[in-house]
């Protein structure tokens, strides 16, 4: 019996995974504990709770595995900087007090950090950033065999990189170093556009569709190169992440044309056309590192991490133009994935554990955090003086469903908590895609966020092929596909532009179907889901369909909720009309107590 931590922490995302034998038991993030999205310190309350979990103290652990090589990455930070002195010497005045803090003697750190627990020390072992990933795409994956490709930001060097997995190993094929990266490529453009980086990146995605890509063109001749070997490499000219504290520098601007958009500033036609044009640059470049690799391996098969992962529009693109003809992404494919693949990289490469492969991956459909028992949420519910409507499971089913029909927006709160960036129907926020302007309301009076982002559908996964041109499975809302043809509404109208045209409906499902007839589908079967299944299959025979909403239980700058009473604080704080936890009901129509917080906004970032 091995018990092995994996952790990834002080860049962003930071996690903390635990593996027995090979097998993933549980993982979370630490920002959902903190409620401080994104964050990036050291994961102490999400190791607490993976060895209460169980029962554990530190000496049943083998070891603790980091997600990356912090002397490699000082050496790559060091000679970046040096390389572009005078330029490079303030950044590297900035990063040098928290390397030497933090990053670069690590292992104290760690060890410092771990000391607050019972039992002694484990040995800490180091992963690579990349092999982190690459085990993180192929080890959970359905797959014996298949070739693994990683886009991201950076790692230590490595911005891409390819290998084969097979069995229990994993065998690295080659590498794009740094500034060269498509990750930061995006980045660069993201910041352009007025959006954070390492969190904006989606808000771009969804901006694209309403935009003309006509900067393509220029982006491929001028930002980034493809070679015939199947590598690319950017012009170093437009950007300055690798020696300013910004990512691109005024040549970009010149370049585009406009300056840089400034935050929150009004979203004009030319910043749709950019984000088009990035989009489809990225989908340009993607398919020619996929092709290659491809051609190179000769398999049929295609594990895909790295944060470039996420973007699940680009990641459709590959079902149809690389020669792969199955496509499995890690859903926590970022650097909180990072921790889940150093624990199984060491377990199956250091260790020698043998794989176990089966039909369906192991990643468990990522509901691997926190669960709240029907005991505890009552428990939470009477501390507080709460009212509630207690049900059978059968009962809360179906009071759901009416709630649903009757153009109810539900907090949804059920199971373990999910592992990744996307909510996958245990910590979402629900409503009846049939709704007409439920997109608009959801964006502005429920998430507080922009109008243009577009929401995801749930569905039957044996519905999905009769409602979207799609003819996988996507477990985990990391691809995107049209609606059907016959299923569409056409009230386009050639004289709207850009936003103009995000209120006219494209379907008969308005509420999840994006400008461009697209939707980033969840589709869910019994297996992995018991409780949403049930749920979608009883509101599929009282009105015909199995087509819902589903977006993360969050208010813009949060992270998904955790706890049942973060969920009814954010129940409180936004429009949502009814509360589902476990097996219990809170409506807005019940007397509530008064809430305190009305400065709540202020307690999240931007997003």
């Amino acid at each position: 019996m091995s018990y092995v931590l994996g952790i990834s922490c002080y860049y962003h995302d930071s996690a903390a995974v635990l593996i027995k034998d090979g097998h993933i038991l549980r993982a979370v993030q630490e920002e959902r504990f903190t409620r401080k999205k994104h964050d990036a310190s050291f994961p102490i309350r999400s190791i607490e709770f993976l060895v209460n979990s169980f029962n554990l103290s530190l000496k049943d652990i083998s070891a603790v595995v980091y997600y990356e090589k912090p002397f490699i990455t000082f050496e790559r930070l060091i000679e970046t900087h040096l390389n572009a002195a005078p330029l490079g010497f303030k950044p590297f005045l900035a990063s040098v007090p928290i390397w030497l803090k933090e990053k670069l003697f690590l292992e104290r750190d760690i060890t410092s950090k771990l000391k607050s627990l019972k039992g002694s020390v484990p040995p800490i072992k180091y992963s690579e950033h990349h092999l982190s990933h690459a085990a993180s795409a192929f080890y959970p994956s359905p797959f014996d065999k298949a070739a693994v490709l990683c886009v991201d930001g950076v790692g230590e060097w490595a911005t891409t990189s390819g290998w084969i997995g097979e069995g229990k190993n994993l065998r690295p094929l080659w590498e794009i170093h740094f500034p060269h990266s498509l990750g930061l490529l995006y980045s660069s453009i993201t910041a352009y556009l007025g959006f954070k980086v390492n969190s904006g990146e989606y808000k771009v995605m969804g901006l694209a569709p309403y935009g003309v890509p006509r900067f393509k063109e220029l982006m491929l001749k001028e930002l980034i190169e493809l070679h015939e070997d199947g590598s690319y490499s950017l012009n170093m000219k437009y950007f300055a992440y690798d020696r300013k504290l910004r990512m691109f520098n005024s040549s970009l601007e010149r370049l585009l044309g406009q300056k840089a958009r400034e935050p929150e500033a009004k979203l004009e036609q030319f910043h749709m056309d950019v984000a088009a044009s990035l989009q489809e640059t990225l989908e340009t470049a993607l398919i020619h590192l996929v092709k290659s690799l491809h051609h190179q391996t000769g398999l049929r098969k295609l594990c895909l991490a790295g944060g470039v992962a996420l973007n699940c529009v680009a990641n459709s693109k590959l079902f149809h133009t690389t020669g792969f003809e199955q496509i499995w992404v890690q859903p926590s494919a970022g650097d909180a994935g990072g921790a889940l693949g150093a624990a199984l990289a060491y377990t199956h490469l250091e260790l020698e554990v043998e794989r176990e492969v089966s039909d369906m991956d192991s990643q468990k459909g990522s509901y691997l955090g926190p669960a709240f028992s029907n005991e505890e949420i009552e428990e939470f519910l009477t501390s507080q003086g709460l009212p509630f409507e207690k049900l059978d499971e059968e009962q809360m089913i179906e009071r759901t469903c009416e709630l649903l029909e009757d153009k109810k927006i539900i907090g949804w709160f059920q199971g373990s908590m999910e592992f990744g960036p996307r909510a996958l129907g245990h910590r979402s926020i629900i409503a009846d895609a049939r709704i007409h302007d439920l997109q608009r309301t959801m964006n502005l009076k429920v998430k507080y966020r922009e109008s243009f982002r577009p929401f995801a559908p749930i569905v039957l996964k044996e519905d999905a092929k009769s409602i979207f041109d799609f003819e996988h499975e996507s477990p985990y809302m990391l691809f995107v596909a049209p609606v059907r043809e016959e299923l569409r509404v056409n009230e386009d109208e050639p004289h709207k532009f850009g936003i103009e045209r995000l209120n006219l409906v494209r379907s008969i499902y308005p509420a999840i179907t994006h400008v461009d007839y697209s939707a980033r589908l969840q589709t869910v079967c019994e297996k992995r889901n018991a409780i949403l299944f049930k749920l979608l299959n009883t509101f599929k025979k009282r009105n015909s369909s199995s087509v819902l909403v589903n977006t993360s239980f969050n208010v813009r700058g949060e992270p998904i909720v955790c706890t049942p009473e973060d969920a009814y604080r954010c129940f409180r704080r936004t429009e949502i009309d009814v509360l589902v936890l476990g097996n219990y009901l809170i409506s807005k129509d019940m007397k509530l107590p008064e809430m305190k917080d009305h400065e709540w906004r202020n307690e999240f970032e931007l997003d």
